[in-house]
């Protein structure tokens, strides 16, 4: 039996995806970091062993401008051009290329961390060494690190040291929280195993094990949805456990799931009252996906109010989106729905004091394990989610590196920088303003070849066909108002003389686009014509900063709104659907906004209108200084349409001559499309149509550019351009040669250092 040791900054413990973007980002910033994993393949319940696809803050459409960026939206968006028939065996190989690509990170896989050494130190309990097991090489490996991050899932290293955790469900009082029991008790979310079926094209036998469960003798043929051909992702209401203890009787709950797996497809194929003749099954999962366990406590706890209420956090470092989403601890054998779901308005900020531990000072949590609620855990748990939080955890590890300080002193005495740092990494993080000051654009004159002015699709984009949404119902649309808006002009199909009406409401938070608040009102006389016309409705709004609005079209029989197939930045079509279809097996409340104005029925048709004044949401000095993401309004600028062969450009410029090193540019990737890593919900574009394809990084020196980049079949988000020697320049141009298929350039941030 051999043994080693391993020393370096940062030990992170827990292979999936909270551990690996965790790795990665603190990989990026410098530090050493040790990635151990006690499975043969990365990505925890996404990987190939589980097969749970990725959710995230989008809520599978749900939610708006939601997508990850960062560290997980790479790994979507990678995914999507590599595995676009979603893999999950091609996916493991996206997550681990991910980790590969850093020097920076040492993995270790199949190493099972046993023993943990903590001891108290000078007033404060440390974490001093841990061990791990590598199965399969008989190796005993010693790992020392200053900070050690916990993304086990099950919180395994965080007991073994001493952190304090709860178990199970909060009573209603200790947070005042409406949806957590009156007496706090053990129950949990169980588990999940999943199958996948193929079609053969002949029919095929199905001979049930031993250990198959009748289930028939079960509510589940009656409180379920079986269909002959649904696996994977249809089936993540087989789940058990809740009423048990999820670590300790894993067995039990593993054995259980794969009998009623077993028990299902007998019934499918055998029952004679499914179409099945023709499909085999062709795999079962045998690791169960956990959902909860243990929930470290930091220096504060996430509740419910703060997802619904959307609580703003001065040392807010990632975001979540996911419905609050909890379960009958019954699980599959339960005769209600298989989920209860729960909205707030909009995306919502998780403090950077929920990933650490309150006492053991060099212990930071990522993933489900961090300090929420089990309430409030019912949203933060999903896996993107958890990736947001693993890169907050190994940012915030690395930073706490450089300055000699502890988690808790960074989130009491430095939020911004850490904030600031996340940003510069373009980190899943909303509402935060580019405040370097090590940035030299922000003190540069900001000028473009050109930039968009309307939000019409016609101008936009044009040459799109016109089509009509008729209003059967109350219609939509989600405008930015950048500086104000005096009026709106609606092209709409009014055959008959008609009195049409509509309202101006606020959405309550710069990340929101719902109707919260009513501010106007007005109905306008239409004289009917045989073609569409133009109707403008006075109603003015003068924020006191830019933020989107929404502009309701009352329902009225006979008219439609004329629309075209085209996206644009900001601005977004919803209709009112009180009783909208959805997944049976989810119960959610109708009456809240984001589920009473669905955006998928209409997501990628924008109704045509015209803003008064015209718009300056994308002006370049968007992509200066800005928020990175919707907030507000768009936050990018974006050029005038480009004629084939036609070039934009951005350009920062100062006075002086300066000495640059370093470009960072963040193109667009519309983040309002969800991605899904196995493809449940399919998105067609193998590479987003809006980033930027081809491109140059130029700099002045006086009168003569220099190139400092040249760029061919981008498809990522963020690039990152480090000069071969310092050059001396007073201006740095981008010029964009190429999108993927938009007919305008985007640049959501320049940044020069």
């Amino acid at each position: 039996m051999q043994s080693q040791n391993f020393q370096s900054d940062i030990t992170i413990v827990g292979g999936g995806l909270a551990g690996v973007c965790a790795a990665i980002s603190a990989a990026r910033l410098g530090k050493s970091v040790a990635l151990i994993g006690n499975r043969p393949v990365l990505g925890g319940n996404s990987s190939s062993e589980v097969r749970v696809w990725v959710c995230g803050a989008t809520s599978h459409g749900v939610q708006r401008y939601a997508r990850e960026n960062g560290v997980i939206g790479e790994l979507y968006v990678e995914n999507q051009y590599r595995n676009p028939e979603g893999n999950p065996i091609i996916w493991d190989e996206v997550v681990h290329d991910a980790v590969r690509a850093e020097p920076n990170i040492r993995l270790f896989l199949n190493t099972d961390v046993r023993e943990v050494d903590a001891a108290d130190v000078g007033g404060e309990r440390i974490i001093t060494g841990l061990r791990g097991w590598t199965m399969g090489s008989e190796l005993w490996t010693e790992f020392h690190s200053p900070y050690v991050i916990d993304s086990t899932g099950d919180g395994l290293i965080g007991h073994l040291a001493g952190a304090e955790y709860r178990l199970g469900r909060e009573a209603r009082r200790e947070y005042d929280e409406s949806w957590a029991p009156e007496v706090s008790d053990d129950e949990f979310l169980g588990s999940t195993i999943l199958f996948y079926t193929k079609d053969l094209g002949r029919p095929v036998k199905f001979v049930a094990p031993d250990s198959a469960k009748d289930i028939t003798q079960t509510p589940i043929p009656t409180s379920r949805i079986l269909r002959s051909g649904d696996s994977g992702a249809q089936y993540w209401w087989i789940e058990w456990g809740g009423e048990l203890d999820i670590v300790h009787d894993n067995e039990r709950i593993r054995d259980e799931l794969r009998s009623v797996i077993f028990g299902i497809w007998d019934h499918i194929k055998n029952s004679g009252n499914f179409e099945a003749q023709n499909l085999d099954l062709e795999w079962v999962g045998s690791v169960p996906g956990k959902r909860e366990y243990r929930r470290f406590i930091g220096d504060y706890v996430l509740t419910q109010n703060d997802i619904l209420a959307q609580t703003d956090f001065a040392d807010a470092v990632g975001f979540g989106g996911w419905s609050i989403d909890l379960h009958p601890v019954e699980g599959m054998y339960a005769s209600e729905p298989g989920a209860l779901q729960r909205y707030g308005a909009g995306i919502y900020g998780i403090p950077f004091r929920s990933f650490y531990s309150r006492n053991v000072a060099n212990l930071l949590v990522a993933g489900r394990d961090i300090s929420a609620t089990h309430v409030a855990f019912g949203s933060t748990r999903v896996m993107a989610t958890c990736g947001v939080g693993g890169e907050a955890a190994g940012t915030g590890a690395a930073l706490a590196l450089e300055m000699g300080l502890r988690p808790r002193e960074i989130a009491a005495d430095h939020p911004e920088k850490l904030r600031q740092l996340l940003l510069r990494q373009d980190a899943a993080i909303f509402g935060v303003k580019n405040s370097d000051p090590d940035d030299l654009a922000r003190h540069a004159t900001v000028t473009a070849s050109s930039h968009a002015v309307a939000i019409d699709p016609a101008e936009f984009e044009p040459g799109r066909a016109d089509e009509l949404i008729d209003l059967d119902n109350d219609l939509a649309l989600v405008v930015p108002v950048d500086p104000h808006l005096d009026a709106i002009d609606l092209l709409l199909s009014v055959p008959n003389n008609t009195r049409v009406s509509a309202s101006l409401w606020t959405t309550g938070r710069p990340q929101n686009a719902v109707p919260i608040d009513e501010h106007a009102r007005t109905s306008v006389d239409v004289t009917g014509r045989n073609e569409p016309q133009w109707v403008r409705f006075p109603l003015g709004w003068h924020p006191e900063v830019p933020e989107n609005v929404v502009i309701v079209l009352e329902a009225c029989s006979g008219v439609a709104a004329v629309s075209q197939s085209v996206q644009v930045p900001g601005v977004m079509t919803l209709v009112h659907s009180p009783e909208a279809d959805g997944d049976v097996n989810v119960e959610v409340d109708h009456t809240e906004p984001l589920i009473a104005w669905p955006a998928l029925p209409l997501r990628g048709r924008t109704v045509r209108s015209r803003l008064h004044p015209a718009t300056a949401a994308y002006a370049p000095q968007k992509a200066v200084g800005g928020y990175q993401r919707f907030y507000g309004g768009p936050q990018l600028w974006a050029s005038a349409p480009l004629d084939e062969g036609d070039h934009a450009d951005l350009m920062v410029e100062w006075p002086h001559p300066l000495e640059i090193r370093q470009v960072r540019l963040v193109f667009d990737d519309d983040p309002d499309v969800e991605l899904n890593t196995l493809h449940h919900h399919r998105t067609p574009d193998e590479v987003f149509p809006e980033l930027v394809r081809d491109y140059v990084v130029e700099v002045r020196d006086g009168d003569t550019w220099h190139l400092l980049a040249r760029v061919s079949a981008n498809r990522r988000r963020q690039r990152v351009h480090n000069t071969e020697r310092a050059y001396i320049a007073d201006a740095v141009r981008v010029r964009v040669l190429a999108t993927n298929g938009a007919a305008q350039a985007r640049v959501v941030s320049l940044r020069v250092y």
